[in-house]
């Protein structure tokens, strides 16, 4: 397996040097070079077997030979040891749950399996290498758990200053160790700049080792790709067995990368029909699906705030899948579908399915469900819409849609009574360069 740049100004590169690189020399994201679809046998014996297993058998596909079976099989079993249960909430509707992970997001399953990727990598010999990472709410926590205390490695967290809630906060700024959490006076897309540029300062990254643990990562995108699958696997057999016009998957989007992975689940063979990109107001995706032109802008903070992305990186990524053909906006319709709602729609969400099913829904997995609900109701199927984060991250905001205070997991309740270590920056590249000079090797 070989990964080229969606900007095709790059020589095509190793799993290895694509972690390592982070964003691609030329400015673009990696991408794998070639997806060749599974057997419809292969995904068929997929059913029924553990998510390690499944992970295994897309992750011999997805890593190549730079990865033995021997080294990757222990490598998921320590990184996926937590259950990804798929639960039907309603006639019809399943909830996909990703949220049961030590940072209780969907996004410690692909963190834990990146940290561990590049541990294999990088060599005993080498500098400290610094993970920087910008966070919109999830992403910090989930990296920085992941990589806490893994020897030759140091973490940076950069996120919005007032803009994510403090529990999702706490989950990273109280480790410290090799850990450092920075305030950036800013919105996520200032951070996601900042970071960016970091990456793309040569002098800087000859004086320090760098590594992106974003979505903008290979490694963060790949191993999102199994639970596509496990989702899928989990179904029942009546349901599993219909035609693949009959299944919709609806993915929470911001940054886009989990849709993405959805859609290298597609070319892999996943048995679905379509996609629903479900966002909160920042709809810049919805609005290129619906009008044809791509018009990033700055980002609208909403009470779901890990998708107050208005410049979405990873939809260069979904651009380049889609680059070839006559007509690749029609064939990127055929398989994704765009809906967008606002915070008064998605607290009624929360509110209407607690109320009939005793289900309760995060803001973010509401998004989701709005997104689906309105695809099934146009195009009718089954649909699976995944959760990606404990309603318990946001207490504010479930208690002011549902009137109810959600039971904090044991992870809430460590961070809340751990002291917080924070370094403030403004939105300047020269501040955060002369921050990450200064951090210890």
């Amino acid at each position: 397996m070989r990964f080229v740049s969606t900007e095709g100004r790059t020589p095509s590169v190793t799993l290895s040097e694509a972690l390592l690189e982070g964003p691609a020399p030329d400015g673009g994201l990696y991408v794998p070079e070639r997806l060749d679809a599974l057997a419809d046998a292969a995904v068929s014996a997929l059913r029924g077997h553990p998510f390690t297993a499944i992970a295994l058998s897309l992750g011999r596909r997805l890593f190549g030979a730079e990865v033995s079976v021997e080294e990757l099989a222990p490598l998921l079993e320590a990184a996926l040891d937590f259950p990804v249960p798929l639960v039907e909430i309603e006639p019809g509707v399943y909830c996909l749950e990703l949220f049961h992970g030590p940072t209780l997001a969907f996004k410690d399953i692909a963190a834990r399996v990146m940290a561990r990727l590049l541990s294999r990598f990088v060599s005993a010999g080498r500098p400290t290498t610094t993970v920087l990472v910008a966070t919109s709410g999830d992403t910090g926590s989930a990296v920085a758990h992941a990589f806490s205390g893994l020897p030759g490695f140091r973490v940076c967290v950069l996120y919005p200053r007032g803009l994510v809630t403090e529990a999702q906060r706490r989950l990273f700024t109280t480790l410290g160790g090799n850990v450092t959490a920075v305030a950036v006076d800013g919105t996520f897309d200032d951070c996601q700049r900042l970071a960016r540029r970091a990456f793309a300062d040569p002098d800087l990254r000859r004086r320090r080792p760098l590594a992106s643990a974003n979505s903008i990562n290979i490694g963060r995108l790949l191993p999102q790709v199994f639970y596509y699958f496990h989702a899928w696997a989990q179904l029942p057999d009546a349901v599993a067995g219909a035609r693949r016009a009959d299944l919709v998957v609806s993915t929470p989007s911001g940054n886009f990368g989990n849709l993405t992975a959805g859609l290298l689940a597609k070319r892999l063979g996943l048995p679905v029909s379509r996609f629903v990109a479900a966002t909160n107001v920042n709809d810049v995706v919805p609005r290129y699906l619906r009008t044809g032109r791509l018009r990033p802008r700055t980002s609208t903070a909403t009470i779901s705030n890990a998708m107050d992305v208005g410049d979405p990186s990873n939809f260069a990524r979904i651009l380049h899948l889609y680059s070839g053909g006559d007509d690749p906006l029609a064939a990127l319709r055929r398989d994704v579908a765009g809906h967008a709602f606002d915070d008064a729609a998605t607290r009624a969400a929360m509110r209407d399915v607690y109320e009939r099913r005793g289900y309760l829904l995060d803001a973010h997995t509401a998004v989701g469900y709005l997104g689906l609900k309105a695809e099934l109701e146009a195009r009718g199927g089954t649909g699976i819409v995944l959760a990606t984060a404990h309603p318990a991250k946001f207490v504010d905001v479930v208690r002011d849609a549902v009137g109810i205070d959600p039971s904090a997991p044991p992870a809430l309740t460590r961070s809340a009574a751990l002291p917080e270590r924070i370094v403030t920056i403004p939105d300047e590249y020269g501040a955060l360069r002369d921050l990450l000079d200064g951090m210890r090797q």
